[in-house]
Order: C-alpha cells, then structure tokens, then sequence
C-alpha cells in the first residue's frame, strides 16, 4: 500500500488528508466561499507535510480532485500538488469530482438497490448542474455533462432502475424532477478523505498523471461542452 496526499479544493470546502496502508492518518479541512477555503490550502498542506515527517512516513504520490468544480479552487488545488510532486519526486495522482462524492454513499452503505444509478450533481449557475451517472461499482453510465435540469431530466435512466442524487447541486432539483424512482440524500460533498480508495486503485494501476502538462478538468475537455436541455 502507498502513502498518500489528498488535495480537494473543487467546492466551498477545502480539504487535505493523507492515507497510508488504506487508512486515513490525517484530515484537516476548511470552509469558505467561493473557494475562500483554499485561502488556507498552504498550512493545511504543510501541517500535513510536517505529520509525516515527524512519523518518518515518506509519500509515494499526490493525488488532486481534477474537477469539475470551482476553477479557482481546482487552479490552486493542482498547482500546490504539482509542485510537490516536483520538490519531493512524487507521482501525480488525478481524481474526477464527482466520483469522490460517491465514496461516502458506498462506504455507508446508503442505497440497497443492486441496479440503483449514483448521480452526483456540483451546482453551476440558475438550473445548471455538472452531474455523471455512475453505478454502484463506479462504472461510469453516463460522463460528465453541464445539464440544464427540467422536470423531465434524467428520465430514460429514472424510466428503467432508481437514481440517486446528491451534492450541491442536487438542492435545487428536489422540487423539479418528481419521478418515483429519483431518491436524494443530502449532506455529500467531496472531501480529501473520501479520496483515498480511488487514488490507490489508481496508484496500484500506475494511473498516473505528467506534472508538466496536466491541467483542470476544465481546460481539457469541459470547455467544449455546452450546457443542454434534458428531455
């Protein structure tokens, strides 16, 4: 098993954590606005750094929430992890968002159903969400998409097996999609510590990320999708 920095810095809540042999050993985090919380990343980080030093625990990897979420934060989150990876010779380790904020619904064992759909939702501006669908072993149904949510959204999924939404955005669709299959739990949002399960399959994977070139999920692929009507 590696040892592990977790960076998440997607929504208003900044996060660092460090795992080592599948176990959390540290966990700080900060709230803001608007990405004010990464105001503080730079302690965090450095408390964290100054942990393992202590224990002589040395890191094999970084692993950085990739988006989508806030710019500002996903900028500063991958900046700061990109330059550790350079001052300690470190692997870079990218995680998508939205996958993060499904950890916590499977590890607590939130839904039963076998062919139930997890759709994690990252709020954007008036009734666009940032959501994917993914299944209960995190196979990914549906990618990343910028929705424009409607009462009719998502319903070729909700036709066929239950889907659960969740997150930020996932507040503002509760009076809107009405359909018996659409289930919404509240209080998800990504955290560093949730990061660690999907960082070390990555790492075990040699999923690595090239520090030089990697960049938010924004500006390799989102930039190009334009927000759609669901019906």
């Amino acid at each position: 098993m590696a040892c592990i920095l977790h960076i998440e810095t997607s929504t208003t809540v900044c996060s660092v954590a460090v795992s080592e042999n599948g176990q959390c050993i540290f966990e700080q985090q900060e709230r803001g606005e608007k990405g004010a919380g990464a105001e503080r990343l730079g302690s965090m980080i450095d408390e964290a750094l100054s942990f393992t030093d202590n224990h002589a625990i040395p890191f094999d990897a970084v692993s950085v929430s990739s988006g989508p979420g806030s710019y500002t934060g996903l900028r500063i989150g991958i900046s700061m992890a990109k330059g550790i990876c350079y001052g300690r010779d470190l692997k870079l380790i990218a995680v998508p968002t939205l996958e993060i904020m499904c950890v916590p619904i499977l590890l607590r064992e939130l839904i039963t159903e076998e062919n139930a759909l997890l759709c994690p939702m990252l709020d954007a501006r008036r009734m666009e969400v940032y959501a994917a669908l993914y299944d209960r072993s995190l196979k990914e149904v549906r990618p990343v998409t910028a929705d424009i949510v409607g009462e009719d959204s998502y319903k070729e999924f909700l036709e066929e097996r239950p889907v659960y939404f969740f997150g930020n955005g996932a507040k503002k669709c509760m009076d809107i999609i009405k359909h018996p299959n659409a289930h919404f739990i509240e209080d998800i949002e990504p955290q560093a510590k949730w990061m660690q399960p999907l960082a070390e399959k990555r790492f075990l994977n040699e999923q690595f990320e090239d520090v030089a070139y990697f960049v938010p999920f924004y500006l390799k692929d989102f930039v190009a999708i334009k927000p759609k009507k669901l019906i």
